[in-house]
């Protein structure tokens, strides 16, 4: 069971989130991103009341350059974008940062990737929100092409390059993991990814609905559960049963942050990246010592 972490967090912090997650058995640490806060136009569909649970003072750090960071004093641990809204840019803009990345990290990148809600942040960046599916399903594939190496070349309805080449680019393929739980998001991931990440707490009812659809996805292009690397966030108490119980049914990774579930105790004897450590310490020996 790999154990990924929600790096939910201030900029300052990642630096030595990443440290005591190497140190400690973590798998991935990810990274959010959101290009800017303002009063949205677009409601945010995970809360009843459209609003979304952060405000103009949450920070959002550049996923690539927060990434770099981190990269630079780690050895063996990845890292993830959970998710990155790639159609909110261009092409060649995503291609370049996130092979950088990459090679940086010495192939440590695991790209997440999705489709975004936030229609704001699309206008912004001349994008065209209603085709942001479409766009992507074809973004994936130029991407690969891309990160090959060149000259290459790609010709199709949204993207139509070459011969051409980038540089710097991995020395391995870049795992893509689509998020998202939607039909269209599920199909997405069945025919062009190597893994799926959940990006909200699914109970375990939720949970088993969504294997069930994603399964069926799968099959329409002759792939199992097993073809996939499944990260999911369960909305249960962590214990080493509840992961091997859900490793068995095909979750390959589970997504969490240890510190929304911080005790009395540790929050009167710490905050901030203190706090942050502390839990991740206690979750390690709890948990991720015992699988």
């Amino acid at each position: 069971m790999e154990f990924w972490l929600a790096g939910f967090c201030e900029t300052g912090e990642y630096i030595g989130l990443a440290q005591a997650a190497e140190r400690l058995g973590y798998d991935t640490l990810t990274v959010s991103d959101h290009l800017f806060h303002a009063d949205y136009e677009s409601r945010y569909p995970y809360s009843e009341t459209g609003a979304p649970p952060y405000d103009a003072n949450t920070h959002w750090p550049d996923v690539w350059v927060t990434i770099g960071a981190m990269a630079a004093v780690t050895s063996r641990l990845n890292f993830a974008t959970n998710v990155y809204v790639a159609p909110a840019r261009d092409l060649f803009t995503v291609a370049k940062a996130v092979s950088t990345a990459a090679v940086l990290s010495g192939d440590r990148v695991r790209f997440g990737v999705g489709v975004g809600w936030c229609a704001d942040e699309f206008r912004q960046t001349g994008q065209d929100f209603h085709t942001r599916g479409r766009r992507l399903d074809e973004m994936l594939p130029a991407l690969r092409t891309l990160w090959r190496g060149g000259p290459v070349e790609h010709h199709g309805r949204w993207y139509d390059f070459g011969p051409l080449s980038i540089s710097p680019v991995p020395s391995a393929p870049i795992p893509v993991y689509v998020g998202g739980d939607s039909d269209a998001a599920l199909r997405r991931t069945a025919r062009f990814a190597d893994g799926w990440i959940g990006n909200r707490i699914y109970s375990e009812d939720q949970l088993s609905e969504l294997l069930e659809r994603l399964s069926r996805h799968l099959a329409d292009h002759g792939r199992k559960l097993d073809d996939l690397r499944v990260i999911a966030p369960i909305g249960a108490m962590p214990s080493p049963s509840l992961y091997r119980k859900w490793r068995e049914r095909g979750v390959d990774g589970t997504l969490a942050a240890p510190w929304w579930l911080a005790t009395a105790e540790e929050k009167q004897r710490c905050s901030g990246l203190s706090l942050k450590i502390a839990t991740l310490e206690r979750f390690a020996e709890e948990v991720i010592a015992k699988m």
